[in-house]
Formats: structure tokens, C-alpha cells, sequence
């Protein structure tokens, strides 16, 4: 199950469940949109793997299975 950690990684914006300007890589690194297009160039700073757009998770998964409240700022 995804954590959908609630911050970019790079630059600490905000990234709620409901984002689309998350994106993540395989180990679940989180950043944004931007950072993501015009700092990392699709490519993860901490694995080096790819950074796709990380999924939704419909509203009634999420009551169960709530997103992540734990910030993670690295780089």
C-alpha cells in the first residue's frame, strides 16, 4: 500500500492524497510537478529511478487506508 507521503521531497509543497502534481519513483520519494520537470528531470535524486505520477486513491480507500502525515524533506 502506497504511503502517499503528504510533501515534495525537494522543495516541502504540499501534496495531498488527492494531488495530481505528485509524482513518485519505486521507493515511493515524493515530489512535485515542478521540481519533478525542471530540478530532477524525471529522474529520482535518491535512487536514480524514474518518477511517474502517483496514483489517486479513491475517497472511501482513503477512510480506511489514510494517507501518510509524516513529512520527508531531503534534498
Amino acid at each position: 500500500m502506497l504511503s502517499l507521503r503528504p510533501n515534495c521531497e525537494s522543495c516541502d509543497k504540499d501534496l495531498p492524497a488527492e494531488s495530481r502534481e505528485a509524482y513518485i519513483c519505486s521507493f515511493e520519494c515524493t515530489f512535485c510537478h515542478r521540481c519533478v520537470t525542471e530540478k530532477l528531470r524525471g529522474v529520482c535524486p535518491n535512487c536514480h529511478g524514474e518518477l511517474v505520477r502517483r496514483p489517486i486513491r479513491a475517497p472511501s480507500a482513503l477512510e480506511k487506508n489514510p494517507a501518510s502525515t509524516k513529512r520527508v524533506h531531503s534534498t
